[in-house]
């Protein structure tokens, strides 16, 4: 993802939970405004309030539960996901025509984000072939089960990227009951406190920032 854009990437954080639809309209008007060279790259993070989120992969054999928490269908790739107080959603706002228009090193970049964030917090984090996302081995399960701990999801429109990741901190790891998360059955999900490591989320917050900063330069 060098060289870095000269200015830096605009870092946002909101408390409290921010609704779904909001965010994806701040977004929208964000993506367009740094199209037009009128704002600055933006990472914003938050949380929503409990809800499910349909990507454009999404089946809706997979809705376990419809009528437990709001679905919202989202342009984003992917299936179905959960948000909810507890996970730090990070949207990334970034140009990639100042970044090589490399969608697929951008995807990367996002992972190997999450992977150093959480090395950082003693956890080891990997790809899978075929799974977007980081998952995280978990042997005394058996059966060679892994959990998902961060789900990846992007869009972009005129190579201004958005939607992004989410980490799973200390969220209600029951409401992922009510989907099949990303279509994946046979493995299920995890968070930092499930793992035993009680990082809060202004703690993650830090750790992101620097790891982001690594890959995609300043922020301010």
């Amino acid at each position: 993802m060098h060289p870095f854009p000269v200015n830096p990437v605009e870092w946002r954080v909101s408390h409290p939970p921010v609704g779904y639809m909001d965010a994806v309209s701040q977004m929208e008007r964000r993506v367009a405004e740094i199209h037009a060279g009128d704002a600055r790259e933006c990472v914003w993070l938050l949380e929503h309030p409990p809800l499910y989120t349909a990507g454009t992969s999404a089946e809706p054999s997979d809705l376990l539960t419809p009528d437990r928490f709001p679905v919202f269908e989202t342009g984003r790739g992917g299936q179905y996901t959960y948000h909810g107080p507890g996970q730090r959603v990070a949207y990334v706002m970034l140009d990639l025509t100042a970044r090589g228009k490399d969608l697929r090193a951008y995807v990367c970049a996002l992972e190997d984000w999450i992977i150093s964030t959480l090395g950082r917090l003693g956890i080891s984090g990997e790809r899978r072939k075929g799974r977007v996302g980081v998952w995280v081995p978990r042997p005394e399960m058996g059966n060679g089960r892994e959990d998902k701990i961060a789900a990846v999801g992007v869009r972009i429109r005129r190579w201004v990227t958005f939607h992004g990741i989410s980490l799973n901190v200390n969220p209600a790891l029951e409401h992922y009951s009510g989907i099949v998360p990303c279509g994946i059955s046979q493995h299920g999900v995890t968070s930092l406190a499930d793992l035993g490591n009680a990082a809060s989320l202004d703690e993650v917050d830090q750790i992101l920032r620097t790891e982001f900063e690594e890959r995609f330069g300043a922020t301010r």
